[in-house]
């Protein structure tokens, strides 16, 4: 049976690792990426703010040694799902089972004046250019904003302020500084009310500026001001921007979207097109685009797969369950552990934060890139 997994993120990595380890050289799986390596969306903040190099946190796929998977360097360029046919850069490819992992693209230019004016940090290329911005600058007014929903991992914003604040304060530049975060959201963790609360109590002893409820429509470099969405204006020295987050366009001429992204089945995460799937940031399953949420169903994906390699019973139906951490600032990280049931309210509790968890995250990391790379 022959398997196509369009994108080697955090989805695309999971499903290919477990079904290698389930059938090893009899699988017959084809990961097609445009990208050459892989990097954690965390690690890019490590990078950013000096704790990390660059050349630490990128995982060439080179390196990638799963048995019975081939990965593919090469682009989409469209997608048949009546017949299951790829056409990429690197050539055709026919599935009997198409699984759909290509996140989201992102989009600066589409919010006037934030390639102008601006630094999106959400992009590798971005992050990683930011340090040097970051290093160079001498204080003054800092805004985070969020530009548009939805965007991937919600909590990122959160610890981008608080992780700025311990910058500028270890540089001796607090005390010239504000930093503002803008961001649609009501809370900072809408499913966790203890995981918001831990987060607005480190605003507040921070004197971090929290604009909730906003989003930022454009920014006039000219004037160095971000305008909200409700016609507010917050002056800057430093925008640091989440943009516009979209389905790929080649997912969009598929027919596979609708209202922008792609509708699965709550339950197997398939598409209304049989033997199709999508996870991650692409699908539309009322979970967050993040990681975690992206491995959970590919792992429901995986096993049902399986059950059909084997000719078995499919297993149980994906519970919505995530794991995440939170910078809090100060060394110390939170773990919130959240579930989104299809017609329920989201529910999620928090533990620490404490540097213990610090270390607790970087072993989340550092063992999925033993169990994808070797």
């Amino acid at each position: 049976m022959r398997i196509v997994v369009l994108g080697a993120g955090f989805g695309g990595l999971e499903l290919a690792a477990t079904l290698s380890e389930q059938f090893g050289a009899e699988l017959d799986l084809t990961l097609v990426d445009g990208g050459d390596a892989f990097v954690f969306g965390f690690s890019k903040l490590d990078v950013m703010f000096g704790k990390d190099d660059a050349a630490a946190v990128v995982h060439p796929y080179s390196a990638l040694s799963l048995p019975g998977v081939r990965f593919v360097n090469a682009t989409v360029q469209s997608i048949d799902p009546e017949s299951k046919q790829v056409e990429t850069t690197s050539g055709r490819f026919d599935a009997d089972i198409l699984v759909v992992a290509l996140g989201a693209d992102l989009d600066p230019a589409a919010t006037p004046g934030l390639v102008e004016g601006g630094h999106e940090f959400y992009t590798v290329a971005g992050a990683f250019a930011l340090r040097e911005v970051l290093h160079a600058f001498d204080g003054g007014e800092v805004v985070v904003g969020v530009t548009s929903t939805p965007f991937k991992c919600p909590p990122a914003p959160s610890e981008t302020a608080l992780l700025m604040h311990d910058f500028l304060r270890e540089r001796g530049l607090r005390e010239s500084s504000n930093v503002t975060l803008v961001m649609p959201l009501p809370k900072p963790v809408p499913p966790s009310p203890a995981a918001s609360a831990a987060i607005l109590e480190a605003f507040d002893e921070r004197g971090i500026t929290w604009r909730p409820g906003r989003c930022v429509a454009s920014l006039d470099p000219a004037r160095n001001v971000a305008v909200l969405d409700d016609g507010d204006e917050i002056p800057y020295d430093l925008f640091l921007g989440i943009p516009v987050h979209r389905a790929p366009a080649v997912v969009i001429e598929s027919g596979l979207a609708v209202e922008g992204w792609i509708p699965v089945d709550p339950h197997t995460l398939e598409t209304r097109f049989p033997d199709v799937y999508a996870v991650g940031d692409v699908a539309s399953v009322g979970t967050p685009k993040a990681g975690v949420f992206a491995e959970g169903q590919a792992l429901v994906v995986a096993s049902n797969i399986a059950a059909r390699l084997r000719s078995a019973t499919a297993p149980a139906a994906y519970d919505g369950r995530g794991v995440c951490y939170i910078e809090l600032g100060r060394g110390a990280v939170a773990k919130v552990d959240v579930t989104f049931t299809p017609g329920q309210l989201p529910v999620g509790g928090l533990e620490g934060p404490s540097p213990e968890l610090a270390r607790d995250k970087e072993e989340f990391g550092a063992s999925r890139i033993r169990r994808w790379f070797g």
